[in-house]
């Protein structure tokens, strides 16, 4: 009988542990990842010692606001929109293109939401952003089913920057366009009069003087 049980124990280990190799790859992947937990930071953290992590990797709820006086920038930073011409233009995959004055834009439904923002090497703050619910400003496009990316341009001209993120993260609230910062409005060198705010994603994805958000549907190749 002793001998049955050792068999059935060490028959029921081999299948246990075989099945972790005969998992898809991608299965195998998600179910370890899926157990990484984010690094709490304590209470006092100075942000300068951040400054080369990766924020997708940090548990920010202990993290005390960063004043507006104390915060840095990268990039363009004296570019002034003019508001009589400026208008935020929703277009692409969406059945009722939109382009909306500033006093329209901040009419739309609204959220707020403290992010790190990290320039590796060079600094990182922490902020209190307020903007656009885009789940509602999409809505309000009537985004196009089968929609996959938002990418957003920012300034208009020369020296425009594009960046591109996926739908999900948009319509989690992870990425949004940010006209107001810690009950402030933008200070124009932070990129009035909107902003993308992009948790978990580096400095240079957070382009400044967004005007353009165009709805994509990129097909798989």
């Amino acid at each position: 009988m002793e001998n049955r049980r050792q068999f059935l124990k060490k028959s029921l280990g081999f299948i246990g542990f075989s099945s972790i190799f005969f998992l898809p790859l991608s299965t195998f992947v998600q179910k370890v990842y899926g157990k990484v937990k984010r690094i709490i930071l304590p209470k006092r953290t100075k942000l300068n010692s951040l400054i080369q992590k990766n924020p997708k990797s940090l548990d920010t709820r202990n993290l005390e606001i960063t004043p507006i006086e104390n915060f840095e920038t990268m990039g363009l930073t004296d570019y002034k929109a003019d508001l009589s011409k400026w208008r935020l233009i929703v277009e692409g995959a969406v059945q009722k293109p939109l382009r909306l004055t500033y006093e329209e834009m901040k009419e739309l439904p609204s959220m707020e939401s403290e992010v790190l923002l990290i320039c590796p090497g060079f600094f990182a703050i922490y902020g209190r952003w307020k903007g656009i619910d885009m789940k509602r400003l999409l809505k309000e496009a009537k985004m196009e089913k089968g929609a996959t990316h938002v990418t957003f341009y920012g300034p208009e001209g020369t020296y425009e920057k594009v960046e591109r993120f996926p739908i999900d993260d948009i319509l989690a609230g992870k990425v949004f366009l940010a006209y107001g910062v810690n009950g402030k409005p933008l200070p124009r060198k932070h990129g009035f009069p909107l902003r993308i705010v992009a948790r978990d994603r580096y400095g240079g994805e957070w382009v400044k003087y967004v005007y353009k958000a165009t709805v994509e549907k990129i097909l798989k190749s």
